[in-house]
């Protein structure tokens, strides 16, 4: 009878989870892809970068207002969800193995499966359990996150017309080991990025929550102190910004590994040569050699845009499924 619930939490965790990634990820495409072009983009990517080091109008792409204009102009609509559907692809089974792994991961250190029990769980190991549980949850879906990169980078006229040809094209140039190149600085990256996100969303929760006691009358602890749907997107918010901010050099050296070697089209600037490095640190100290500081946080603007409306709209997605899916099951 256990095991039953478990596994029933399980499967309801990780269907609310795929639900809410998938929406997160569908919303906030136009930003990602912005955000992947500038990533990519050896050239700077500012104005003010361009004049700094005289160059200019050698970069596609110079701001994000720019971007947007030059994207909307060359390949329309449709650019801005380039890649979505491997996204789709790596993103569903991701949120849903996190939402699940975490849920049980919290379960066997607080030894409560109730959700509002974890919310008791100290800060420390809020943290650890959102990075474990990102950590699988990257290793799982991988391959997508490679393919979404590859095909969201390219512009007009494309290289590779679909998923299928740049999976082969991987697959040939590099062999199956192509398709987890970059994991290592995505796994060093996600690890304190997903605990980051979980962990400040959970604090920010506690807060929240004191907070709404301090205003009620009713102080009992049988009290509904429920958080409202402005407060679990303002609690997502604060926690998809603060994991990004401090994430992202890393964000850019693993799109640096997943495009090196790669065919790109010459109008959109130099392209990652094989083997150009040698590993995490040294792709770190070339980027900061050749491109500045700039170019360790290159795309940072939508980034940080585009992640907290993400993790915002993860979040309250998930806890609004999570709670559907729990009453119609009962």
């Amino acid at each position: 009878m256990e095991e039953s619930r478990q596994l029933r939490r399980a499967l309801l965790d990780a269907t609310a989870g795929a639900i809410s990634g998938g929406i997160s990820r569908t919303v906030t495409s136009p930003l990602d892809v912005i955000k992947i072009r500038f990533q990519v983009q050896l050239e700077p990517t500012t104005s003010l970068a361009l004049l700094h080091r005289d160059l200019p109008g050698s970069s596609k792409y110079t701001g994000m207002s720019q971007a947007t204009k030059e994207i909307l102009r060359e390949e329309g609509l449709p650019g801005f969800w380039r890649g979505n559907v491997p996204a789709l692809l790596m993103v569903m089974p991701y949120t849903a193995i996190q939402f699940a792994v975490l849920h049980k991961l919290k379960t066997i250190v607080s030894g409560s499966s109730k959700t509002a029990e974890h919310l008791n769980l100290s800060p420390f190991l809020s943290y650890i359990s959102g990075g474990l549980a990102g950590c699988v949850a990257t290793v799982g879906s991988y391959p997508f996150d490679l393919l979404r990169t590859i095909l969201a980078s390219q512009g007009e006229p494309k290289v590779y017309p679909n998923m299928r040809s740049a999976l082969f094209d991987i697959i040939s140039t590099r062999g199956f080991g192509g398709l987890y190149a970059g994991l290592s600085p995505t796994l060093v990256e996600i690890i304190p990025y997903a605990g980051l996100q979980f962990g400040t969303y959970d604090t920010f929760k506690r807060w929240t929550v004191a907070w709404n006691q301090s205003r009620s009358f009713d102080t009992s602890s049988t009290a509904d102190h429920s958080l409202s749907s402005f407060q679990l997107f303002f609690c997502g918010l604060a926690a998809g910004t603060c994991a990004k901010l401090v994430c992202h050099p890393l964000d850019v050296v693993k799109k640096r590994f997943q495009i090196e070697g790669l065919q790109r089209h010459p109008k959109y600037g130099a392209r990652v040569d094989q083997h150009a490095y040698k590993n995490m640190v040294d792709a770190l100290r070339r980027i900061l050699q050749s491109e500045g500081w700039h170019g360790l946080y290159k795309g940072i603007l939508p980034s940080t845009i585009k992640a907290a409306p993400a993790g915002a709209v993860t979040f309250v997605a998930y806890e609004f499924t999570s709670d559907w899916l729990e009453s119609i099951s009962n």
